[in-house]
């Protein structure tokens, strides 16, 4: 059909909110709030062939259980000085999917002053973006 634009405009994501990571961020001297909390959210969208399926089969469908894994994984394997470079390592392993076609993360710590507030960066990827992420990888 000549002009069809339904199948440009028709998008899916995976999101994942509030995951709270035993993650050990920073360096902190005596009487400095020392976050006790690492919280990501991830937003991630893929094709929606990968959503809207005719068979109830996990083959259809992007698994995104070895994924959480494997972030859980790299939060609990060692100390990071930085946020940003745990970040990094999370793109990283997303980019790592090819079913992945634009990536949004958040992450945050808290608290960071007084016993309240929440700090955190925020990186988003579209397309042409992770395409020159995977070229060039930071591993």
């Amino acid at each position: 059909m000549a002009g069809d634009k339904r199948g440009k405009t028709l998008k899916s994501t995976i999101e994942l909110c509030n995951l709270e990571l035993d993650l050990d961020v920073g360096t902190y001297a005596n009487g400095d709030v020392v976050p006790d909390r690492h919280v990501l959210d991830l937003t991630l969208s893929i094709d929606p062939s990968l959503v809207l399926i005719a068979e109830d089969e996990m083959e259809r469908v992007f698994d995104y259980d070895p994924l959480i894994e494997r972030i859980t994984a790299l939060a609990e394997e060692r100390h990071y000085e930085t946020q940003e470079r745990f970040l990094t390592l999370i793109l990283d392993v997303c980019a790592d999917y090819a079913e992945i076609k634009q990536i949004a993360l958040f992450l945050r710590k808290g608290p960071v002053s007084n016993s309240s507030g929440t700090l955190g960066i925020r990186l988003a990827l579209n397309e042409d973006d992770l395409a020159r992420h995977r070229a060039r990888s930071y591993k």
